[in-house]
């Protein structure tokens, strides 16, 4: 059966990775996308929603531009020097001819939500500031809402923004702690399982073998992202963190979760931004979410390149 979902996102190049591999997969209907500011600026992040979409021919799918701040603290650190200053790497992406829906992300996402109660599977593939916005203006989502599929946190692994935060938690740790104690159903994709999911060299040259706009932008999206993981982390290649997310739809095998309480640091301290897991069970609460502690991770990628191929295919026998 095909799953509706919503994706939050601040595009960003894995963030439209997801899109496509969304749009790629006869599991999921994408409804819309919302978008945030994260990875690189509110102006950008839109922009990018837009332009993605249409080089996949999928204009029609509605964009609502969210929010541009952190509910409490400062602009965290940019993406920029991950995802390029355009956010998409060396992809370079034409004006967007659509236009955002005149709704604020937060209003868009309440009355489609409320509009079809238990319809809707909401992605959260950035900072959480738009989904905790309509929590606090509208509560009913919470019952409303089918479930929430979170890229974000590092429970045992360690952060990739600081020593103990993941980036999306860390830009707006109020947030995740508002939609961590909501009640909606989470399942959490974190660190310690996106960076099992590698994106090699190879197999974007093993995608490029086929002529298509679709092959060619995750070849350089994926540029600037490989560039700074080759700098940094030491690995010929990116992590797949956002679209992982997805294969809590398409490939839910390959995941090993656990439930936990999970909880996130909002002390302003060292460790802002941590997630942390209640594994002791010492604080007596139920577990509020499942969390995917491990994936396999090349079988994640040969999905992901499988599904690019046949999207590339299509685009490239339309035009």
């Amino acid at each position: 059966m095909t799953k509706r979902i919503i994706i939050d996102t601040d595009p960003g190049v894995d963030d439209a990775l997801t899109f496509l591999l969304a749009l790629a997969s006869p599991e999921i209907q994408l409804e819309a996308l919302t978008t945030v500011c994260g990875n690189i600026g509110i102006d950008k992040t839109t922009r990018n929603a837009l332009a993605v979409l249409e080089l996949a021919h999928a204009s029609h799918i509605p964009v609502a531009r969210g929010c541009s701040l952190p509910l409490v603290s400062s602009p965290g650190k940019s993406g920029e020097v991950v995802h390029g200053t355009s956010g998409v790497g060396k992809a370079v992406l034409p004006e967007p001819k659509s236009q955002p829906v005149e709704q604020h992300a937060i209003d868009y996402l309440i009355e489609r939500i409320l509009a079809e109660p238990q319809e809707i599977t909401l992605f959260t593939i950035g900072p959480m500031t738009n989904l905790a916005l309509a929590i606090r203006k509208e509560p009913r989502i919470t019952q409303a809402l089918k479930e929430l599929v979170i890229m974000g946190g590092a429970i045992k692994q360690g952060g990739n923004v600081t020593p103990l935060a993941e980036f999306n938690i860390h830009a707006d740790p109020h947030a995740a702690h508002i939609v961590f104690h909501s009640g909606i159903p989470i399942t959490l994709i974190p660190l310690d399982a996106t960076y099992k999911c590698l994106l090699t060299v190879a197999d974007v040259e093993r995608l490029n073998r086929i002529d298509s706009p679709i092959a060619r932008f995750v070849r350089d999206a994926t540029a600037t992202y490989m560039d700074f993981y080759k700098k940094y982390e030491g690995f010929d290649g990116c992590a797949l963190h956002d679209p992982l997310t997805l294969a809590a739809i398409i490939a839910p095998e390959i995941f090993t979760y656990e439930e936990h309480h999970i909880d996130v640091d909002i002390s302003g301290g060292v460790s802002n931004g941590n997630t942390f897991a209640d594994f002791m069970k010492i604080s007596k609460k139920p577990a509020n979410m499942k969390v995917a502690l491990d994936v396999r991770g090349r079988d994640f990628i040969e999905l992901f390149i499988e599904r690019m191929e046949t999207l590339s295919r299509s685009i490239q026998d339309s035009t």
